[in-house]
């Protein structure tokens, strides 16, 4: 059984991996909110007592901030979905947090490419 132990993550990673994918689901199959659009959960961080959870997403499609509004104002109604779905004593309270990470890493990635074409240009 010592193996076992060292091979699994600690109990907050497993909580916030099954967080996010749960989330996921419900999102995508029951939450009939038109302002959220193709919704993905990039991370989630959950505070050591379980009382809160950070949850950040990225969009498809749809308006960041609208879908942030959306996505806090169910997350009463996602809570409850996870409270079926989860087996542990405290299910946090939801934080949406809309993550610009790959908007950042798009914006970089334009940039660079534009650096090299014109670094061509110029040989």
């Amino acid at each position: 059984m010592p193996a076992r132990k060292k091979s699994t993550p600690n109990r907050s990673f497993r909580v916030a991996d099954q967080i996010q994918r749960d989330l996921s689901e419900l999102i995508a199959r029951e939450l009939k909110d038109p302002r959220v659009g193709m919704v993905t959960i990039n991370a989630v961080e959950v505070t050591p007592d379980y009382a809160h959870a950070k949850v950040y997403f990225s969009l498809l499609t749809g308006e960041p901030d609208e879908t942030e509004e959306a996505l806090n104002a169910g997350a009463g109604f996602l809570r409850n979905g996870l409270f079926k779905r989860l087996h542990i004593h405290t299910v946090p309270t939801l934080h949406f947090i809309f993550d610009r990470t790959t908007e950042r890493a798009a914006d970089m990635n334009a940039l660079i490419a534009k650096a090299v074409s014109s670094r061509s240009k110029d040989d």
